[in-house]
């Protein structure tokens, strides 16, 4: 018989004081498909009550010490085997009054000397059946209970489901919409451009074409241009992250030299805006220069859009756990709480943005750019009171190749 099998047969409790007696019924029982336990005393049983889970028991009434009546009594007393069918066995030939005792202290059934051999495989039989079919009907209910909790995990997994590809539709459409946007101003301005340099072309007004004009038509090509090749790239960052396949190339870098030429390239464009440095020498690290660069002109420009024309410093020194620090900070009308546990995300701009240009995506891309060197970006800030962007990389380890 089978591992399996064996587990599936009804256990039988047996207990007689005379040795001979339990021989007898383990004989005429042996073949029935039972699990026979067997003892020849109340406290024995008991010990065996404690063990095994049983379908019946068939206890003898006169034994010494405990009797059948008394074992039954504890056995009904236990919460664990309160439910357990109880048979006597007795030589009293149907005494009225011994039976009406026994079934007062729990029992189902009497089983009266001499056994007749039919009437106890019988009566067995019906008690096992019943508690087989009872120990299917509660794996079964288990496994129903289990179907019925799976069903809901699925049923609210479909729902988290189905509302993240809501929200994802609602980006997707607000992302269309602000590329639109952004395209459509740039465009715009140079298709007015187009249109007035061929109109004066057209008329043979080449006097229109001083050198200076052209320089600033040739700037403003250059704005627009710029304007569009950063919403580009900052598109190609975001699928790239989505999709795990961001690259960060490391090579020895000063963060110092780093930070110092972007801050010199600002001050000559954005002269208007009072721009600090307060750079450290010596904070160097294996990091994508072209990525922390442009981690650093999101946080500048950010800084300069934001700032309300007051001044904006950059700082670039060295933590005392080890590690380079690039912080970035502003006097503008600063950032609330609700808005910073957002600010990171895609397509999240603050408050204070208003009509400003931009999609949102600066910050995103640049936690993910931080983070595929092992550090991590840190915002400090309160409304009123400016807001202070803090970058932490490690100065020795490899980053991670991609985020």
């Amino acid at each position: 018989m089978t591992e399996a099998r064996t587990q599936e047969l009804a256990k039988l409790l047996i207990v007689d004081d005379l040795p001979e007696n339990l021989l007898a019924l383990e004989a005429l029982l042996r073949d029935d498909g039972l699990e026979i336990h067997a003892a020849q005393s109340g406290e024995a049983a008991l010990s065996l009550l404690l063990e095994h889970e049983f379908a019946l028991a068939l206890l003898d009434v006169q034994m010494p010490e405990m009797s059948g009546f008394e074992l039954a009594e504890l056995i009904r007393g236990s919460s664990r085997t309160a439910h357990l069918p109880i048979v006597f066995v007795s030589a009293a030939d149907h005494e009225p009054s011994y039976t009406f005792r026994g079934y007062e202290n729990g029992a189902v059934d009497f089983l009266f000397k001499p056994l007749d051999a039919l009437a106890v495989k019988s009566k067995v039989r019906v008690f096992t059946e019943l508690y087989l079919k009872r120990r299917e009907l509660r794996r079964q209910l288990i496994e129903v209970e289990a179907a019925h909790a799976r069903q809901e995990q699925l049923l609210a997994e479909l729902k988290q489901t189905q509302a993240e590809l809501q929200r994802a539709l609602r980006m997707r459409d607000e992302f269309m919409s602000m590329v639109s946007h952004e395209l459509r101003t740039p465009l715009g301005v140079m298709t007015l451009d187009q249109s007035v340099r061929r109109d004066r072309l057209e008329r043979g007004d080449l006097a229109y074409f001083s050198e200076e004009r052209l320089r600033a038509m040739v700037a403003r090509d250059a704005r627009q241009l710029r304007s569009m090749t950063r919403l580009i790239d900052d598109m190609l960052d975001v699928s790239r992250i989505q999709h795990g396949k961001l690259s960060i190339r490391p090579s020895r870098t000063d963060l110092g030299e780093l930070a110092q030429h972007i801050v010199d390239d600002y001050t000559v464009h954005f002269g208007q805006v009072p721009l600090h440095s307060r750079i450290e020498a010596g904070v160097v690290g294996d990091w994508d220069d072209s990525r922390i660069s442009q981690v650093l002109v999101n946080l500048l420009s950010n800084a300069l859009r934001y700032g309300e024309g007051r001044p904006v410093t950059v700082e670039v020194g060295a933590t005392a756990d080890g590690q380079a620090r690039l912080a970035v900070t502003d006097q503008g009308r600063g950032i609330s709480a609700h808005d910073q546990a957002r600010i990171f995300e895609q397509f999240e701009r603050g408050a204070a943005a208003g009509n400003s240009p931009g999609l949102g995506l600066g910050l995103f891309i640049s936690r993910h750019f931080v983070r595929a060197h092992g550090g991590d970006i840190r915002l400090c800030s309160e409304p009123g009171r400016g807001a202070c962007f803090e970058v932490l990389l490690p100065m020795s380890g490899q980053p991670q190749s991609s985020c």
